[in-house]
């Protein structure tokens, strides 16, 4: 039998297995919020729209519902979870924690810390200016890990790491809910910025303090 053509067998070789595009797909609609917290998906549904039988999508769906964005619900469809007070509470705590140690740790900051914060904080600028609530929110949370990263702690990176999937769900939600919050965040993390750079530890500490604080006021009761 002869062997495919080598351009369509790289192609077959880098497209990835099913399961993996839905997943892909409806985590980043969940985070996104394009799949708001209430919606109701049906695996026939997002069969069709990522163009895959149901079997990839029930594999996909369950592996959604261990980290905790849905709950499924056999010959009904998997329901996309709203942002629970709670975890909004155990979310902010757990930043504080970590964030607030990170700031203190930045001080004195060298000068490649500096430099890669004042890059994110231009990408996020631009991005608000296009109106891209999902990137401006990744980008966001890039400026704050930044810092988390710099403090050498490889045990709270990755603990800060977990707490990704739900801070891009509730930036977005607190963005599209208060839209003059884009402009507060730029605001609040060049402050930051000229804290660390500065190097007044406990200004910086206070700084995110401040602002992760504000964040948890205006996300209290959105998608209970």
């Amino acid at each position: 039998m002869p062997s495919a053509p080598p351009a369509a067998a790289a192609a077959a070789e880098k497209k990835p297995p099913a399961a993996d595009r839905v997943y892909r797909h409806v985590k980043q609609a969940v985070l996104d919020r394009s799949y708001a917290g209430g919606t109701l998906l049906t695996e026939g549904g997002l069969a069709e729209a990522v163009g895959v039988s149901r079997t990839p999508v029930r594999e996909a769906l369950l592996k959604l519902e261990v980290e905790g964005l849905l709950k499924l619900y056999p010959k009904k469809g998997a329901l996309v979870l709203p942002v629970s007070a709670q975890e909004i509470a155990d979310v902010v705590e757990t930043r504080l924690l970590v964030e607030e140690h990170a700031a203190r740790r930045a001080v004195p900051a060298p000068a490649a810390l500096i430099d890669r914060l004042e890059r994110l904080l231009a990408e996020q600028r631009e991005l608000a200016e296009a109106g891209d609530l999902a990137a401006v929110s990744d980008k966001d949370r890039s400026f704050h890990a930044e810092i988390v990263r710099n403090a050498g702690n490889q045990i709270l990176s990755r603990l800060y790491d977990q707490l990704r999937d739900r801070q891009l769900r509730m930036g977005v939600a607190v963005m599209e809910a208060h839209p003059g919050r884009i402009a507060a965040n730029l605001t609040e993390h060049a402050e930051l910025l000229e804290a660390i750079r500065s190097g007044d530890a406990e200004a910086a500490a206070a700084c995110v303090r401040s602002h992760v604080g504000r964040v948890r006021e205006l996300i209290r009761g959105e998608d209970r």
